[in-house]
């Protein structure tokens, strides 16, 4: 059985993608830009904006019935490499006990211009360590 969430996102439903999927005990975010409630995007630096997208990415393993405990990879794209060891300290807050598997990757731009950092994740869950 196939189970779909959806965050504040607007280029879900015109894109036609969910922000995550689960199907059996994995979990498959999708790539998380820093966006509002409201659509609007997280102003600030790389360090908020991080913040932004693990917020919606750790809510929609949540909804799928996992915990930011089942992450077992990360990939964080970044507009600018000096902004790396912020992003990655924010990663580190959260994921610092669990290390997962994680790579950052320096692109050339995302979709908006304001963002500085995009990232999916994906979970398994009752992974046994």
């Amino acid at each position: 059985m196939r189970q779909k969430t959806a965050s504040a996102s607007p280029f879900e439903a015109s894109f036609g993608f969910s922000r995550a999927i689960r199907t059996g005990n994995r979990i498959l975010v999708s790539g998380t830009g820093p966006i509002e409630p409201d659509g609007s995007s997280t102003p600030g630096d790389a360090a908020a904006q991080a913040a932004r997208c693990f917020a919606i990415i750790v809510a929609a393993i949540e909804e799928l019935g996992g915990t930011a405990a089942d992450v077992v990879r990360t990939r964080m794209f970044v507009t600018d490499a000096a902004d790396g060891d912020a992003i990655g300290a924010v990663h580190g807050a959260i994921f610092g006990d669990i290390r997962p598997a994680a790579t950052m990757v320096v692109v050339a731009a995302l979709l908006r211009a304001e963002w500085r950092v995009e990232i999916e994740a994906e979970a398994v869950l009752g992974d046994e360590a």
